[in-house]
């Protein structure tokens, strides 16, 4: 199961560097997108499995807030995830944005383009 869940990770790291260098700015949006979901997966898949071996049985970890019921499994991993996940939601947003002030004021998202466009003018008055 961790060598299925490597290869899903290697795989979305592998589509958002494919994403990252292409030459569109939505492109890149979803670049980035997917890699903050590949390093929330990187994570969860180095946490471990929710098994022990403990004198010879396995023994399922139980939530981290009961712990008189069994062993309680690591909770910083899902503490991670959760703060990466808002961090990502955030940062999503404002890529969002300005995506769209970019549309808006050149009417294409095209990198290439984008490089060639005037830059608007300041105006100065003394």
């Amino acid at each position: 199961m961790t060598l299925l869940i490597a290869i899903c990770v290697a795989v979305i790291f592998g589509v958002s560097i494919y994403l990252l260098l292409g030459r569109e700015l939505k492109g890149m949006a979803m670049g980035l997108f997917l890699l903050s979901h590949g390093a929330n997966l990187g994570i969860l898949a180095m946490s471990g499995q929710p098994l022990r071996v403990v004198e010879e049985k396995t023994v399922l970890l139980g939530p981290p807030i009961l712990t008189q019921a069994s062993i309680p499994v690591d909770p910083l991993p899902q503490a991670l995830i959760l703060t990466a996940i808002v961090i990502s939601f955030a940062v999503t947003a404002f890529l969002l944005t300005l995506l769209v002030a970019t549309y808006r004021r050149v009417n294409h998202l095209a990198a290439d383009e984008l490089a060639n466009d005037d830059r608007p003018t300041v105006l100065t008055t003394l």
